[in-house]
C-alpha cells in the first residue's frame, strides 16, 4: 500500500529547520563579530601588549661590581667573567642521574658536588644554581654539542668577584656570595626601586667593605629587549639600556702596611689598629689568622665551611671589630687622666708600691718586690699596678665609667663596618641590670680594684682602644674612625673624598695631656718599651700591657710553661708616633703571647719604622718578630719604597 505524503507539511517543516539553521548561523556570525570587534577594537591595546611580550623578552644585564683600592691605589677586589655551568633543580627529573650525566661531558669534582648541595639548601628549587664554574672553551663546546640531552641545564656567561692578594685583609674587605633566602626576606622591605636594582643579581655583599658600602659597588642594573622564537630562544636585540657600572671605592688602608703587620704575625693569632690620630682614618686593620674570601666567591664547599667554621682558631671572627679584651695596662695612662682631669689625685702625690695591694682582707699583685715610692709619672712609666690599684678605689666605678665613655670605651666608635660589638665598660647600673641574682646585682668594692690596671670586667675591642689612643695623641679630639676614604663615580670619573663629621673635643686640659703623654715617652725611653725602641729615628710614646685570658687568682703565681697556650696571658701594647706631632696610632694585642715588650711592642716597633723612616726588616728580623724573640732591628733594614712587593696590584690607577 502506498504512502501518501503530506507535501504542504513536509515543506512547512523545511522551511522552519531553514530559518532556525538560518538563525542560529546568523546569532553564531553575530557573536562572532562582537567577539572579533571586542579582541581587535575594546581588547585591542592590551592584546597587542601580551603579543609583543610573547615575542619579545625582558632580560636584566647586571653591573660590573665596582672595584676596592687602597689608598695608594692597588686594587683589591676586582673582578673576572667566566662562563658556568648551571642547574635548575625545578626543570630536572633526577638531580644526581644529571649530575652523573653532565660529569662525563665536563669535569664535575667532589668538591664542585659539595659546593653544589651547599648552595641548594640556600635556594628555591626554580633558582639557577652553578655546579661548575670556569669552564674552559673546549668545556663549553663538548656540552654545547650535547645540551639536547640536558634539560634544565645551561651554560651562563658570568662576572665574578677577584680577590688578587688572596687572605690579605680579608676582614676589612669581606666577600661577596649567592643571595640567600633570609636576605631575599630582606629585600621585600627595600624601596621598590632598589629591588627593581637587584633583578638578575645573584650575589651580593656579605661582609666587610663588601657588605657596607654594597649599593655603591653594585652599580645599576641594565635591561635588553629581545626578540624571541616560539620555543623561547633570542632571535635579535630589539632594545638595550646598558648597565651602569658600580663606583670604585678607595680605602684609606695602606695594603703594604698591613701585609707587613700580617706578615709579623705569623701564625699568632690577634689584631691591630692603626689609626691616623688627625682624621680618624684607618691605615691598617688586621685580624689573624685571616681567610682567603675567594672560597666565597662561587659558594664555599661544606668540607671548607667547616673547616673554617670549627677550627679553634676562629679565622672567621674579625678580632679587631668583634673581639673584646681586657686592655690590661694600657688602660693606666687614661685611669691617670682620669684622676687629673677630676682632682683625684695629685701628680706629685707619692704612693709606695711594695709589690702588692691590700683590700678588704684581699692581697692584689704587683711588681715582685714593689717599686717603692712612685709619684704619676713613673707610676705610668714604670707601670706600677699598686698606684692604679688605689687610685680606681678612691675614684670609684662609676667615675670610671663616666670619664672612660666619651673616649669611646664599651662604645659603638661609628666605623663604617658592619658588625662592630660594644664589648663592657662596667659600671653599677650595668650590673644590677645584667645580673638576676638579688646577690649578684650589687657591685663590690673589691671588684673596683682589679679596674684600674685594665683587668675585671673590663672588655674592649683593640679598634676603642686605637680610638682612645688616637684621641690621647692628638690633645683630646676624638675622630669617628673610618675606612672608606673616596668614592670614585665609574661614569663621570668623578671622585669624592666622603665627608667626616668634625672631631669632638672632649675638653681635656693641655697640661694633663702633657703629662700623661711625657709619660708614655719615658715608657719607650726608659721603662718597659726601652729595648724595643732603642735606636729609633723618631720619638715614640707608649704603653705595654699583659691582660689575663682567663682568671686564674691574684695570689696564684703565674707561670705560663704550666698552662695551655690558650689560657696564656694576652700581650698588648698601644702607641703613638712621633711623640711630638703624632701621625699614627696603634694598639695590638698578640693572643697568649706573654708580656706586652715581648710580643706586641717588637710588631708596633717596624710599624712606625715602615711608616715614619719608610723602613721594612729584613728577612731575618722579619722571622725574629714572628717567633716573639726580636727586641730591636737586627742587621741592616731594607728601605720599604724599593721593596719588590709581592702584591698583585691588578689594573688600575688611583682616583
Amino acid at each position: 500500500m502506498t504512502e501518501l505524503r503530506n507535501v504542504a507539511a513536509d515543506l512547512a517543516r523545511f522551511k522552519r529547520r531553514v530559518i532556525v539553521i538560518g538563525l542560529v548561523v546568523l546569532v553564531a556570525f553575530g557573536l562572532l563579530c562582537a567577539r572579533l570587534f571586542f579582541l581587535q577594537v575594546v581588547r585591542h591595546e592590551d592584546l597587542a601588549e601580551q603579543a609583543e611580550s610573547n615575542r619579545t623578552a625582558v632580560v636584566p644585564v647586571v653591573p660590573n661590581r665596582g672595584l676596592i683600592l687602597d689608598r695608594n691605589g692597588i686594587v683589591l677586589a676586582s673582578n673576572y667573567s667566566a662562563y658556568t655551568l648551571e642547574i635548575t633543580p625545578s626543570k630536572v627529573a633526577s638531580l644526581e642521574d644529571t649530575i652523573d650525566s653532565l660529569g662525563e661531558v665536563v669535569e664535575i669534582s667532589q668538591r664542585d658536588r659539595r659546593r653544589f648541595k651547599r648552595l641548594r639548601e640556600d635556594s628555591r628549587s626554580f633558582d639557577s644554581i652553578p655546579i661548575r664554574t670556569r669552564l674552559s672553551d673546549e668545556e663549553v663546546a663538548r656540552f654545547a654539542a650535547q645540551r639536547y640531552r640536558f634539560p634544565g641545564v645551561e651554560i651562563k656567561a658570568r662576572l665574578f668577584r677577584n680577590y688578587p692578594n688572596g687572605e690579605l685583609a680579608s676582614h676589612v674587605l669581606g666577600y661577596i656570595g649567592r643571595i640567600n633566602q633570609r636576605e631575599k626576606a630582606g629585600m621585600e622591605d627595600w624601596s621598590e626601586e632598589d629591588q627593581a636594582n637587584y633583578k638578575g643579581t645573584d650575589y651580593i655583599g656579605k661582609l666587610g667593605v663588601e657588605q657596607s658600602y654594597e649599593k655603591t659597588l653594585h652599580g645599576h642594573t641594565g635591561v635588553e629587549q629581545m626578540e624571541t622564537s616560539a620555543g623561547g630562544r633570542a632571535v635579535r636585540r630589539l632594545a638595550s639600556h646598558p648597565a651602569t657600572p658600580g663606583n670604585t671605592v678607595q680605602l684609606s688602608l695602606d695594603i703594604k702596611l698591613q701585609k707587613l703587620i700580617e706578615d709579623m704575625f705569623g701564625e699568632r693569632r690577634g689584631a691591630l689598629v692603626a689609626i691616623d690620630p688627625n682624621s680618624g682614618e684607618i691605615l691598617a686593620f688586621v685580624s689573624k689568622p685571616t681567610f682567603d674570601p675567594n672560597l666565597f666567591v662561587e659558594g664555599i664547599d661544606s668540607e671548607s665551611w667547616q673547616a673554617l667554621n670549627e677550627s679553634i682558631d676562629k679565622p672567621l671572627l674579625n678580632r679587631a671589630l668583634r673581639g673584646t679584651y681586657p686592655p690590661g695596662s694600657t688602660y693606666k695612662p687614661f685611669m691617670a687622666l682620669a684622676a687629673l682631669q677630676l682632682n683625684k689625685r695629685s701628680p706629685s702625690l707619692v704612693v709606695n708600691d711594695p709589690g702588692f695591694y691590700t683590700f678588704g682582707g684581699h692581697t692584689f699583685r704587683s711588681h715582685e718586690g714593689g717599686l717603692g715610692g712612685v709619684d704619676m709619672h713613673r707610676a705610668i712609666q714604670m707601670s706600677s699596678n699598686t698606684y692604679f690599684y688605689s687610685l680606681a678605689v678612691d675614684m670609684g666605678v662609676d667615675t670610671i665609667h663616666d670619664f672612660m665613655k666619651p673616649l669611646g670605651f664599651g662604645q659603638i666608635t661609628g666605623i663604617d663596618v658592619q658588625g662592630e660589638v660594644r664589648g663592657l665598660l662596667p659600671s653599677t647600673t650595668w650590673k644590677r641590670e645584667a645580673y638576676k641574682r638579688p646577690e649578684m646585682k650589687k657591685w663590690f668594692p673589691g671588684e673596683t680594684v682589679s679596674l684600674g690596671i685594665g683587668q675585671g670586667y673590663n672588655n674592649f675591642t683593640m679598634l676603642q682602644l686605637a680610638v682612645a689612643e688616637a684621641t690621647l695623641a692628638n690633645g683630646g679630639t676624638k675622630y669617628r674612625p673610618h675606612v672608606v676614604k673616596a668614592i670614585k663615580d665609574t661614569v663621570t670619573g668623578e671622585v669624592t673624598e666622603l665627608v667626616q663629621p668634625p672631631g669632638e673635643n672632649l675638653g681635656f686640659q693641655p697640661k694633663h695631656v702633657d703629662l700623661v703623654r711625657n709619660a708614655l715617652v719615658a715608657v719607650n725611653k726608659g721603662g718597659t718599651g726601652t729595648r724595643v725602641f732603642a735606636g729609633a729615628p723618631y720619638s715614640s710614646a707608649g704603653k705595654t700591657g699583659t691582660a689575663q685570658a682567663v682568671a686564674w687568682g691574684q695570689n696564684t703565681k703565674y707561670n705560663a710553661k704550666a698552662l695551655e697556650e690558650h689560657q696564656r696571658d694576652h700581650s698588648l701594647f698601644a702607641a703613638f708616633a712621633p711623640a711630638e706631632a703624632p701621625k699614627i696610632a696603634i694598639a695590638i694585642i698578640v693572643e697568649n703571647a706573654g708580656f706586652g715588650a715581648a710580643a706586641a711592642a717588637p710588631i708596633v716597633r717596624r710599624v712606625f719604622d715602615y711608616w715614619l723612616a719608610d723602613q721594612y726588616p729584613n728577612e731575618q728580623d722579619l722571622a725574629a718578630v714572628q717567633a716573639g724573640k726580636a727586641v730591636a732591628p737586627m742587621g741592616k733594614p731594607r728601605v720599604a719604597s724599593e721593596m719588590p712587593w709581592p702584591i698583585v696590584s691588578g689594573a688600575s690607577t688611583a682616583p
